[in-house]
């Protein structure tokens, strides 16, 4: 999924190194025996951030959240990031006091190399939770990745914070207007684990556009909500989930310092086609993914309502091993529709789609629809299925991916 180039991004400078995490997380996970990640791939990315650059970010809502999301999150508050430090291998999530000291301690090792606060360092994890980070094989790696650091090193990154993900995921987006250009770049990794209700497993994003923290906020919370939040895999919200936007101020277009302008509106546009690229990128990639599921519900009385439909359907394993089978069982979708819990559904005025072949209407198998109508657009790659709710005026799009046998394998043997 990485066919097309990354454009480096001026006052951004990546460097990776192989830390061998994953040969102290205390087992042997199917990311390296199924996917041929094996421990001798890079699995540290250090990316350092020009000074006065602005960052920001969002995080995962799990209750349970990683040592390096609450660490991240502090120093974040603290001061302007000079640095991130993102590791693959080892989450450390579910470790306690001594998971957040040891986060503060990679952060620290870090300031300490390249003469910087250490709340100048974001961390990031993702990996097996449950293990202590080691720590002692961070030193060496941030060396490495400092000595490393170019500007031409998001691929490299992109390959480096994968787990299960069987390919790299990145995309970037040049924007020429008449009062300038702009550029923004974002890798991601993800592949299980995936219902991110705030971004995904982990992403990293960047423009050389000028554009306060304030803003820039605005800007990703709007793009997440239309992109990475409206994803799922398998329904599972990560310990560890995180995506920052980073705007270094580079670029040769205006400074945007207000929504209500046509440079805010086209940042706005082109950050939403990055992160819905890396979204569908993630679901593309799903653990054991055989197929692209595009879930379109309109006609709702509210957004949340139709959000409540959309995701009710992508997270039925009845209907995900449906398309997995290519099976037009088109009853699976409409009890999911059913149970979604929507008052005073008036069934006669639902209809359902699979891609142009209406398969229900009036709250009933449609009358010119035909099993091998169905069975025709099963064996796409790519379906789209719509629901017509014929209430109101509202919609939402999500994506997910079927379910198949290989997903059950790999996190079956996740751990051994």
């Amino acid at each position: 999924m990485l066919s097309e180039p990354l454009i480096a991004i001026r006052g951004i400078r990546i460097g990776t190194s192989q830390a061998k995490i994953r040969q102290y997380t205390g087992t042997t996970s199917s990311e390296q025996k199924d996917t041929g990640k094996k421990n001798d791939r890079e699995d540290l990315v250090l990316m350092e951030i020009t000074e006065g650059a602005n960052t920001a970010a969002v995080f995962t809502r799990n209750a349970f959240c990683a040592a390096p999301v609450h660490v991240a999150r502090q120093h974040l508050d603290t001061t302007s990031p000079r640095f991130l430090l993102i590791n693959s291998g080892n989450a450390n999530a579910g470790t306690g006091d001594q998971g957040l000291a040891d986060a503060i301690t990679c952060c620290e090792a870090v300031a300490q190399h390249v003469h910087c606060q250490s709340e100048a360092v974001l961390p990031f994890s993702t990996g097996v939770i449950g293990e202590l980070l080691p720590v002692e094989r961070f030193h060496t790696g941030i060396t490495e990745g400092h000595a490393n650091l170019s500007p031409d090193g998001w691929k490299r990154a992109a390959k480096a914070i994968m787990t299960t993900d069987t390919v790299p995921k990145g995309t970037s987006r040049h924007v020429e207007t008449a009062d300038g250009s702009f550029t923004i770049t974002g890798i991601v990794k993800g592949s299980g684990m995936i219902r991110p209700d705030m971004a995904t497993m982990l992403a990293f994003v960047a423009t050389d556009a000028s554009i306060p923290s304030s803003l820039l906020r605005h800007a990703l919370t709007d793009a997440v909500d239309q992109s990475f939040n409206r994803i799922t895999v398998d329904g599972d919200t990560s310990t560890n989930d995180a995506c920052v936007l980073i705007a270094t101020g580079t670029a040769t277009f205006p400074t945007i310092d207000r929504i209500e302008t046509k440079e805010y509106e086209r940042f706005q546009q082109s950050l939403t086609e990055v992160c819905k690229a890396l979204a569908k990128a993630v679901i593309l990639d799903g653990e054991g993914a055989t197929k692209l599921i595009t879930v379109e519900v309109q006609g709702g009385k509210t957004h949340q309502e139709c959000q409540q439909v959309a995701f009710t359907v992508t997270h039925s394993p009845l209907v995900k091993t449906a398309f997995f089978a290519s099976d037009p069982n088109w009853g699976r979708i409409l009890a999911a529709v059913g149970r979604a819990g929507l008052t005073e559904l008036d069934i006669t005025k639902v209809q359902i789609f699979l891609d142009d072949v209406c398969i229900v209407d009036a709250g009933m198998r449609a009358k010119t629809y035909t099993e091998e109508q169905g069975q025709r657009v099963m064996q796409a790659p790519e379906i789209t299925v719509r629901i017509e709710l014929g209430r109101g005026s509202e919609n939402t799009t999500v994506w997910t991916c079927d379910l198949s046998y290989e997903y059950v394998r790999i996190n079956a043997e996740y751990r051994t």
